[in-house]
């Protein structure tokens, strides 16, 4: 458990993070961590990336990318567009009502860069379209028809590939991370079960290879399998799959899976004799301003998931 000096550590936080660490390590009152979170809109981190907010209801004038980006750049997937700017303000417990009016405002005027496609609509890639369809719940948008595409499009190994549209039948663990996070997310706030099936056959997937290995040969499905660092952005990593099953598992009144254990105890290794963790990678690109601390530093996010996915997993064994 974490003890007193580290819990004073993260919650002597911004309100993006502390709101979370009072609600499920501090155990403080409902009216205390609402109050906390309340200020998101208006301090710190949440009210920073909000100013950003273009007046047409964009980030950085695109849907996926930043306006003018042509791939061609030096560096990798910038972080500043529209769909990952609203996926961490709503992972980060913003409130909907401080961004009323932005669903309408980006059905009139945003497009998908593939095939120029309406933006609620979603497009051919599962895992914007998974940060969609749960966005579009929270902002109150109608996603229906696009809750619908993933049924239709999960692969018969019961994950999700983003290259399905090239022809792919093989399903990706980045992938089917992504889906099974944000259908998990959509379930929670619209209370619509109808996707449970889907994201439980996508959770298969992943626990069939213990989150680590591959099928064919048992050998380890990449390096990244082993970080563990937050922003979590695409990759599944040792503290994103712990995180996200143990989560799922107490949102469906079910123990974990014993198959994580593996990963959950790579997890608990890797905590410091201080109690913290360290921040173990950041992916690069483009930022509006860092999420978190850089690699080789005691990091206050990391720390708060490792030990909430520990405590789940420890109250249930």
């Amino acid at each position: 458990m974490t003890d007193t000096a580290v819990l004073d550590w993260l919650l002597d936080s911004d309100p993006t993070l502390r709101w979370q660490v009072e609600r499920d390590l501090a155990g403080a009152p409902e009216s205390t961590w609402q109050n906390t979170r309340a200020r998101i809109a208006a301090e710190g981190d949440g009210a920073r990336l909000l100013s950003h907010q273009d007046p047409d209801g964009q980030w950085a004038g695109g849907a996926y990318f930043p306006a003018g980006f042509t791939g061609d750049e030096p560096g990798t997937q910038p972080w500043t567009a529209t769909t990952w700017t609203l996926t961490t303000l709503r992972e980060w417990g913003l409130d909907a009502d401080a961004l009323a009016g932005t669903a309408e405002l980006l059905a009139a005027n945003s497009r998908w860069e593939y095939d120029d496609l309406p933006y609620w609509d979603g497009e051919v890639d599962v895992c914007i379209n998974a940060m969609t369809l749960a966005n579009g719940a929270w902002l109150g948008a109608d996603v229906v028809k696009l809750a619908a595409w993933f049924p239709e499009h999960q692969l018969a190994d019961g994950g999700w590939n983003c290259d399905w549209v090239e022809g792919s039948t093989r399903s990706s663990a980045h992938s089917t991370m992504n889906a099974v996070t944000h259908l998990l997310a959509y379930e929670r706030i619209t209370g619509d079960d109808s996707l449970r099936d889907a994201r439980h056959r996508g959770e298969q997937y992943l626990l069939e290879r213990r989150l680590r290995y591959r099928m064919s040969d048992g050998e380890q499905l990449g390096p990244w399998t082993d970080r563990i660092l937050y922003p979590y952005r695409w990759a599944l990593t040792a503290l994103r799959g712990i995180d996200y099953v143990t989560g799922a598992a107490l949102h469906d009144g079910i123990r974990p899976d014993p198959r994580i254990a593996e990963q959950v105890e790579r997890v608990r290794a890797a905590r410091r004799p201080d109690g913290r963790w360290l921040q173990g990678h950041v992916y690069p690109g483009a930022v509006w301003f860092p999420l978190d601390v850089p690699v080789g530093e005691p990091s206050k996010w990391v720390t708060f998931l490792a030990q909430r996915a520990l405590n789940r997993w420890d109250a249930a064994a």
